[in-house]
């Protein structure tokens, strides 16, 4: 849907207006012709482009840099700032124009420090579990039996309340649904598939929200969690206004989880060792974009904005290798590609690697109100590029139902098909970067990465680490950011809008 008070075309006149397919031929047709016409060596520029991103890439250590050496990158924690610093200072290194941090209101940061999380009886056995983010430390390590209240009811709880005070608590029912499937590829499918993440199966029940304020209200110690991972994976998040007296909260595989609450009810209740140490960063409150760019060459657009993005943010739980180290390395990567072949667009090609992300798109949001991004008096953005969801390779690009833009995406698409790009999809997807873009009237597209594992097994979870990302992937995904950066950079005239 347009943004409100975008001009719509209007056929007028005799003639018929053309059908949408061939009105979108027809554009594809002229445009195409005017850029042959007047930038012959495009081609040319491409395959320079394919070559230092093949034969000379530093994407592999931009990558291992973020995913290995840095680690996680919680939002306003120190290896955030760590990230973002090594990012700008990289940009600078290559000569990619204004490199710098743009700041926006977070709120404090959050480390994790210690953590014991043991069973010593019926017979030692170490457990596997991660805290949520910007949960509070305990009061040190707490011993003995938990009490299991997954089937008590709010008065049941409140009439507990000296049985809960200062105890470890098993708050929930045994997990019995879990995570079991990818989403489908779509760059593999001739018909329409279902776009984004499966429905994840609750761990909680509604009443989950009720049952913490209980808990905090009653003085519990600590308490533990499952989640829907099988095999061991444990999908752990966190909220950024946790309060400093919420009773810490400690997610557990599912299949340790379940086995306490099997123990407690056949009535050989366990033995647990529960501690939890933790790290406030108040220093500094906020987020940071890093922001860098090649300047446009062209006076008549030289002012209009080629963005190209990811997020540099992760959960704490893993080191962030498939969301998103391995975008924001495509993306840096992607500029370095530009400035060393020499390319001279006619307009702005913009890096923004993004903070705040898995909180709610805040730093993406915060640089569209910086910016006046979609508004009369803001800076022009022609074209956003986002790489996030998935992992791996980049097979194609969500259009968000610009059937006009799909044959001029599809043709720059097809150098590129030998480097595992298949299929652009008409279909959008939703909850990450480029949403902020599109609602503030900026066309946003996000890439078709690959989705084997990514679901069931590293988003948001324990296992995301560098195994899950092979090199020839981050190259290839590189490549493909610099390849549309570049020919969106250098289009003569306004790409297709989404109508409507």
């Amino acid at each position: 849907m347009s943004p409100a008070g975008r001009p719509r075309i209007r056929h007028s006149g005799r003639r018929p207006a053309l059908p949408v397919h061939a009105a979108a031929l027809l554009l594809v047709m002229a445009s195409s012709s005017s850029a042959v016409a007047q930038e012959p060596d495009v081609a040319t520029v491409v395959d320079r482009i394919r070559a230092e991103g093949i034969e000379r890439s530093g994407v592999a250590e931009l990558f291992e840099m973020l995913a290995t050496t840095i680690g996680p990158r919680l939002t306003a924690s120190p290896q955030f700032f760590q990230a973002a610093g090594f990012a700008r200072d990289r940009l600078a290194d290559w000569g990619v124009a204004n490199p710098h941090l743009e700041a926006f209101e977070f709120g404090r940061g959050w480390t994790l420090e210690g953590l014991t999380l043991e069973m010593t009886a019926p017979r030692y056995f170490p457990l596997i579990g991660y805290p949520e983010a910007w949960t509070p430390s305990t009061d040190g390590v707490i011993e003995g039996e938990p009490v299991y209240i997954g089937e008590s009811g709010a008065d049941e709880i409140r009439a507990m309340a000296e049985r809960l005070r200062g105890r470890i608590v098993l708050a929930y029912p045994p997990q019995d649904e879990f995570i079991t499937e990818d989403r489908p590829q779509p760059a593999d499918h001739d018909e329409s598939v279902r776009i984004g993440a499966p429905r994840m199966p609750r761990s909680r029940p509604a009443a989950g929200r009720e049952i913490n304020a209980l808990l905090e209200e009653v003085g519990a110690g600590v308490v533990l969690e499952p989640n829907p991972g099988r095999h061991g994976t444990i999908f752990v998040l966190g909220n950024r206004n946790t309060k400093d007296n919420a009773t810490p909260s400690i997610v557990l595989a599912a299949e340790h989880y379940n086995m306490l609450v099997r123990l407690v009810k056949s009535g050989h209740a366990p033995s647990l060792r529960v501690g939890l140490r933790v790290r406030y960063h108040e220093d500094d409150s906020n987020g940071y974009n890093v922001i860098a760019e090649i300047p446009g060459s062209d006076p008549a657009v030289a002012n209009e904005i080629v963005l190209v993005g990811a997020h540099l943010d992760s959960w704490h739980s893993a080191t962030g290798a498939t969301d998103n180290a391995d975008g924001a390395a495509a993306a840096l990567e992607a500029m370095r590609i530009l400035k060393a072949v020499g390319v001279r667009p006619r307009r702005t090609i913009r890096v923004a690697l993004w903070g705040g992300e898995e909180e709610g798109l805040l730093g993406s949001a915060a640089y569209a109100a910086q910016h006046a991004v979609g508004r009369p008096d803001g800076e022009r953005h022609y074209i956003y590029l986002n790489d996030d969801p998935g992992g791996g390779a980049t097979r194609g690009w969500y259009l968000e139902n610009n059937a006009a833009l799909k044959p001029i995406f599809d043709d720059w698409l097809v150098p590129l098909r030998d480097l595992g790009m298949k299929k652009n999809v008409i279909e959008g997807i939703g909850s990450t970067d480029h949403v902020v873009f599109n609602r503030a009237g900026v066309p946003g597209y996000n890439t078709i990465k690959d989705y084997d594992d990514y679901d069931v097994r590293t988003h948001h979870t324990n296992t995301d680490f560098p195994e899950r990302i092979a090199g020839q992937d981050l190259r290839e995904s590189a490549i493909v950011l610099a390849v549309f950066a570049y020919r969106a950079a250098v289009w003569r005239g306004p790409l297709p809008r989404p109508a409507g």
